[in-house]
């Protein structure tokens, strides 16, 4: 057993000899005052004060290389993470929440840093803690031999089914899938106070409400709180599930600040623009930066099913974009000027479900970002997706059996 792996699989028990005499509950809150990540000479050392001992556990991943901590559950309000991190050989660093009573943090390594010791130690009379670890360079195919998210059935973190069951299906109605991008570790796009996880969140709840008054519809959030889905899983929702559309919602930010309006995506191995490939390229390394790796390959047999099955299903995603670009327009948008792009888009591979992804505006944009912190015109935008996807389901009923013969 790797010395990484050997030093993951004992955290549990490290966590049930610091605990014999103290019993842990509720939230550990940061002691910024005593918390520090710094550089060493042969790599890093960090110091995390903590109200209390709780159980966690820690493991690298490769490509990009990080360094990640799992807490059931530590309360990250307090620590500045920019005067917490004076490490160089941490280039970027995130905490937040990954599931509801589970917490993350992640360091961007700047080259292979491996676990050399980790310890958590607790105070039998005030019931703080402290928790320890040190990295230190080695050999790059020693870290990537040794990287990875382990596995152990004490550990792993509730399935999210558990946490967002999907509701007997009615046939009468048609299922919406509304999915708020990023959540808990994962912040999105950020101006001042403002983040995208929030914005989108509110607009998700905006926009069911929306839908659920105009009766017909039955919707589902991919997340209901600010906590972590990995884009896999909020696919793998949306097939159990059962929905018939699945609509993802951002608010993104490009560099150049040259984005403005409400803009479609649709799934496209060919991005149609620059802007729209480095959009994908970003919700992907998103996602391996917050602990989750997308390296599932489909095998062949796998990869001429999907793509039979997206035969059917790209016609008919072209008409739900088609219809949202003119549900929004019409009810003031504003709307970018190519309000119908393509990108490859994790989220949008369900083969068999019309996904698009809907950037209702761009952060980036000082227009955008004033209209996304009004409600009415809000309000607005979502009474446009509803009208498109209305305008949607009676075209695509029409348009059906031509589809499919």
């Amino acid at each position: 057993m790797s010395r990484i792996a050997g030093l993951v699989m004992c955290l549990w028990g490290l966590w049930v000899t610091a605990s014999a005499g103290q019993e842990f509950s509720g939230l550990a809150r940061v002691q910024a005052e005593a918390s520090r990540m710094t550089d060493t000479r042969h790599g890093v050392d960090m110091v995390l004060s903590l109200t209390q001992g709780v159980p966690y556990r820690v493991f690298t991943l490769d490509a990009p290389r990080r360094l990640v901590v799992d807490f059931r559950e530590v309360d990250w309000q307090g620590l500045d993470l920019d005067a917490f991190d004076r490490a160089e050989a941490v280039t970027r660093l995130r905490a937040g929440t990954f599931r509801p009573g589970w917490s993350r943090l992640v360091a961007e390594l700047a080259g292979p840093y491996g676990v050399d010791r980790v310890e958590l130690q607790t105070d039998p009379e005030t019931g703080g803690a402290v928790l320890r670890l040190s990295l230190e360079q080695m050999p790059v195919d020693a870290y990537a031999a040794a990287a990875g998210a382990p596995y152990d059935p004490r550990w792993d973190l509730p399935p999210a089914a558990v946490l967002d069951t999907p509701r007997a299906r009615s046939d009468d109605l048609v299922r919406v899938m509304l999915d708020p991008g990023h959540g808990g570790i994962d912040p999105g796009a950020e101006r001042g106070r403002i983040n995208e996880k929030t914005l989108m969140l509110t607009f998700a709840r905006e926009l069911e409400e929306a839908l659920l008054r105009a009766g017909g519809f039955e919707v589902q959030l991919t997340r209901t709180g600010d906590y972590f889905v990995s884009l896999e899983r909020r696919i793998a929702m949306a097939h159990e599930a059962q929905v018939d559309v699945f609509l993802s919602l951002h608010a993104d930010s490009l560099a150049d600040g040259g984005a403005h309006g409400a803009t479609v995506y649709v799934l496209s191995d060919e991005a149609s623009d620059v802007a729209s490939a480095k959009l994908a390229e970003r919700h992907d390394r998103d996602e391996l930066l917050s602990g989750v790796d997308l390296s599932r390959a489909d095998d062949q047999v796998t990869a001429v099913l999907l793509s039979l099955a997206r035969q059917e299903t790209a016609p008919r995603t072209e008409g739900l974009a088609e219809a949202l670009v003119s549900g929004m327009g019409n009810r003031g948008g504003p709307m970018n000027r190519r309000p119908l792009r393509r990108a490859a888009f994790s989220v949008l591979k369900a083969a068999d479900i019309p996904s698009v992804l809907i950037e209702i505006g761009f952060l980036s944009s000082p227009r955008d970002l004033q209209n996304l912190q009004d409600a009415d015109w809000r309000a607005g935008m979502a009474e446009g997706i509803r009208d498109g996807l209305q305008l949607w389901l009676r075209k695509d009923a029409e348009m059906r059996p031509l589809v499919r013969h």
